[in-house]
């Protein structure tokens, strides 16, 4: 079976545009979450959450797409510019036909969308024109990633929740070891909007604060946005033309929880098949990963639902794991979540640390494992797992390898 390495990858998230910027706020423990800016959020109960820089469409438009973008195609073309362009594949002679694209999301232009909506009823439009919600289909991203870079393969757009960005590397994945494709341009992207923000303030999902993971005081998630694009292709193909290889893109595993529309199995039965098949599939030994970047939203639910989850795969040496999550730095980025955490843990294993879970000052009895608390730590890593868990019990696992 062919091989698939990472050679390139693009950020645009809470702490702003780029890579290197993303690797230093892991590095170092930052924080994103601040105040929402973007719209009201008066009546909520919370006004908490991470925003991105509004990306700048006149730049983008440079590599040739049109200056309709909406705030989730925007953060998406940034990232993804900065992929294609670390990669080096542009410069190759490789078959366009032969690069697929490949996006993860859940609201696309919503944002857009309740912009044209409210200037309708308040009577500022006389009638609704198309042309402003032409960017609201979460397909849209995955024509302007295609169209801005020449990409004619395969084209497809994942839909499942949070899990959606990690399923659209896996699912790119298998187009190259298919051999339907010989690289892919893959990732997710997600935006702030009024409907999500409202929907998880109705939930009471959200933390009044900010998120602590696997604390026993948390109580909720902070919500967050953002980008994370790579560019996968096949190790062979990669290694010909001289490209830098980030990582290996070992293999996924998904499940289905069939349970409720929003709460977690209690048992954690689908987050260990979906564990069980990535480690299966990528063909490691559950002994032979030393971090697993976590779901780890911070709701009363998930987190230790996780831990029992992660002890049950790893056994044993889930003691001997560092775990921790992310999100506590990123805030939720939802369809984006994976593609951003996959990206975190790719950084990690190529710099020789662990990121840290921020905020966890008080653990959770129930919550019994090393969350990496604080600060980052330095530890070189091999092998590594990243969890996405998505509302409908969409659940997905990658197993990702330090490339030597």
């Amino acid at each position: 079976m062919r091989r698939v390495v990472i050679t390139g990858a693009g950020s645009w998230n809470g702490f702003g545009a780029g890579v290197p910027r993303f690797l230093e706020a892991l590095q170092n423990s930052r924080c994103a979450i601040g105040d929402m800016t973007l719209f009201s959020t008066a009546g909520f109960r919370t006004g908490r959450a991470a925003v991105a820089p509004t990306p700048e469409v006149d730049d983008l438009a440079g590599i040739g797409v049109g200056p309709r973008l909406s705030r989730s195609d925007g953060m998406a073309l940034a990232a993804a510019r900065e992929a294609w362009q670390s990669s080096g594949i542009g410069e190759t002679k490789l078959a366009t036909d032969r690069i697929a694209v490949v996006v993860g999301g859940t609201t696309g232009g919503m944002l857009e969308a309740e912009e044209v909506l409210r200037r309708r009823r308040s009577g500022e439009l006389a009638r609704m024109h198309l042309r402003g919600l032409v960017t609201m289909p979460v397909a849209s991203t995955a024509d302007v990633l295609a169209h801005a870079f020449g990409c004619a393969g395969a084209r497809a757009t994942v839909v499942t929740a949070c899990s959606s960005s990690a399923n659209s590397l896996g699912f790119a994945a298998d187009l190259i070891q298919e051999g339907r494709a010989d690289a892919a341009l893959a990732g997710g992207t997600d935006a702030h909007c009024k409907m999500t923000y409202a929907g998880f303030n109705a939930l009471q999902a959200l933390a009044p604060d900010v998120c602590r993971p696997f604390d026993r005081r948390r109580a909720g998630l902070s919500l967050g946005e953002g980008a994370a694009m790579f560019v996968l292709e096949e190790e062979a193909q990669a290694r010909r033309r001289g490209a830098v290889i980030l990582a290996e893109f070992g293999g996924y595993g998904m499940s289905a929880d069939a349970y409720h529309m929003t709460a977690p199995d209690p048992e954690g039965r689908g987050a260990v098949l979906a564990m069980r098949r990535a480690l299966r599939e990528a063909r490691v030994a559950a002994e032979s990963v030393e971090y697993v970047n976590a779901h780890g939203t911070g709701t009363p639910q998930n987190d230790p639902i996780e831990t029992r989850a992660i002890k049950e795969v790893f056994g044993a040496h889930a003691q001997r794991l560092a775990v921790s999550s992310t999100k506590s730095q990123t805030g939720h980025c939802l369809g984006a979540a994976g593609a951003i955490e996959i990206l975190a843990t790719v950084l990690g294993l190529r710099q020789g640390f662990v990121p840290p879970t921020i905020h966890l000052e008080e653990p959770d009895p129930e919550c019994d494992l090393d969350y990496v608390p604080g600060a980052a730590r330095e530890r070189r890593l091999r092998f590594a797992v990243s969890n996405s868990y998505g509302f409908g019990g969409n659940n997905t696992s990658v197993v990702l390898a330090a490339y030597p």
